[in-house]
């Protein structure tokens, strides 16, 4: 029985297009690698930022850990609310409040409950496990062992729910079920190679999917 369900954020509770793609776009013009327009940098959406940063311009890790710093600068103050939660989504974690819920996610633990308070749905998790500004607890395997482990929980009593193929591989590797939603930022088809137990195309297919179907 699935008592514990872990929800990645970006892509999966909230969208934060807007605020991601501005603050990179602001960053490559600060450290010097030109002006882009933002909606080139979606793939940033979900991977670990430093490691998108070094991949996507071809640079060293002095100057991805230069470019998050800077992408910060913005995204502290003005980029983290440039997001707005999917439609329906406090209608289904409503419905899910008698399980415990948490929350599984790549971005800095402080700015994701900034965020989740924001908008009114920090309410409904039991916990926010989030990265640190370090850099540490960016990977998805990893974040999600730190909380079945602090949360002393069975994984065979839980279920990871995100929109890219980090979130359904860190899950496998943990040992549990995972079910990746298309309303987010991966694909179909990445979800799939991923090996997602279950993937649903909308948060009402995923509101039937948790109450009714494989809890």
């Amino acid at each position: 029985m699935i008592k514990n369900i872990l929800f990645d954020l970006d892509g999966t509770i909230t969208d934060p297009r807007v605020g991601i793609t501005t603050c990179i776009a602001y960053a490559a013009k600060k450290a010097g690698l030109g002006e882009y327009d933002p909606d080139k940098f979606v793939s940033f959406i979900g991977p670990p930022l430093k490691q998108q940063f070094m991949e996507y311009f071809n640079v060293d890790s002095k100057m991805g850990d230069l470019l998050v710093q800077l992408y910060r600068e913005r995204f502290s103050t003005i980029g983290l609310f440039e997001n707005e939660p999917y439609a329906n989504i406090d209608d289904l974690l409503c419905s899910l409040k008698d399980k415990s819920l948490y929350i599984a996610t790549s971005k800095p633990e402080i700015f994701s409950k900034k965020i989740l308070e924001k908008f009114e749905l920090i309410k409904y998790f039991k916990k926010v496990y989030g990265s640190d500004l370090d850099g540490k607890f960016t990977e998805k395997e990893e974040l999600i062992s730190r909380l079945i482990s602090c949360e002393k929980l069975n994984p065979d009593e839980c279920v990871m729910v995100g929109d890219r193929k980090f979130d359904i591989i860190g899950a496998k590797n943990n040992g549990i079920t995972s079910v990746g939603v298309l309303y987010g930022y991966g694909d179909y088809n990445e979800l799939l190679q991923s090996g997602a137990d279950y993937i649903v195309s909308s948060v009402d297919e995923l509101k039937e999917l948790l109450c009714n179907k494989i809890i």
